[in-house]
């Protein structure tokens, strides 16, 4: 597959910061059709991937000892047609490839670009079934094992549609967006900024600062980790883990 759809260690997108310096608090941010296809593609994640990229020791509760349990159950426990490879690397199919990569470049996830190297396999003795995982029992005959590997000749027309339909991301690159500390998005507008500069009762524009950051792949982990924890995502990730450096 062409290779202009993989993501790179150096994506790095900006995004402009309001920020009310007396509070020390993003009121929100203006960002990009980019920023907005990132921030969506969070809802695409498997959470055994989101665990993978937080790693167990950040996880809030207990996904993070679950995932571990998982990690060191023997094979011999798991049924012959499992593996635990699919819920400790669980594969995202759908997502939007201009972004993905600031956080697929932690190589937690498989690119749909490398969608290349998933491998068939069958049986000797019947060739009627097919599976992705090596050491399944052939539906024909409990004692017979899928790990012959299958030679596959031309694209996934499957995976080539999804790759397609979500090469140009989730929203229109027509506007500006606006976002949120709390992560909460809406089309951008001279109305709309006003109103929330009442709706957060500023009265002192001076106080106010523009800022642009960088969003790249530490800051996306950033992200996805204070959205599950916390009401101030943008304060938290731009502002206090700079004060924190």
């Amino acid at each position: 597959m062409a290779s202009a759809h993989s993501p790179s260690s150096s994506t790095k997108l900006s995004v402009k910061l309001l920020i009310d310096t007396k509070r020390e608090k993003v009121l929100f941010a203006e960002a990009s059709k980019a920023v907005i296809d990132f921030l969506f593609n969070l809802l695409c994640l498997p959470i055994g991937a989101v665990v993978r990229l937080l790693t167990k020791k950040e996880m809030v509760g207990c996904l993070g000892n679950l995932y571990e349990s998982v990690e060191q159950l023997n094979q011999t426990y798991m049924q012959p047609d499992q593996n635990k490879d699919v819920l400790l690397k669980p594969k995202s199919l759908i997502s939007s490839s201009a972004t993905s990569g600031l956080l697929l470049s932690n190589d937690v996830l498989d690119s749909p670009d490398n969608l290349e190297s998933l491998k068939f396999y069958t049986c000797s003795g019947h060739y009627s079934h097919v599976t992705c995982v090596s050491g399944t029992r052939c539906p024909n005959g409990h004692s017979c094992i899928m790990n012959r590997q299958l030679s596959f000749v031309g694209n996934i027309p499957v995976l080539e549609d999804l790759i397609s339909t979500n090469e140009n991301g989730f929203v229109k690159d027509v506007v500006t967006y606006m976002i949120m500390d709390d992560l909460v998005i809406q089309p951008m507008s001279t109305i709309s900024s006003i109103t929330l500069l009442n709706k957060f009762n500023v009265k002192e524009i001076g106080l106010l600062e523009d800022r642009v950051v960088e969003l790249g792949m530490e800051e996306g982990i950033n992200l996805l980790k204070a959205s599950l924890q916390s009401k101030t995502v943008l304060t938290d990730v731009f502002l206090k883990r700079a004060v924190k450096k």
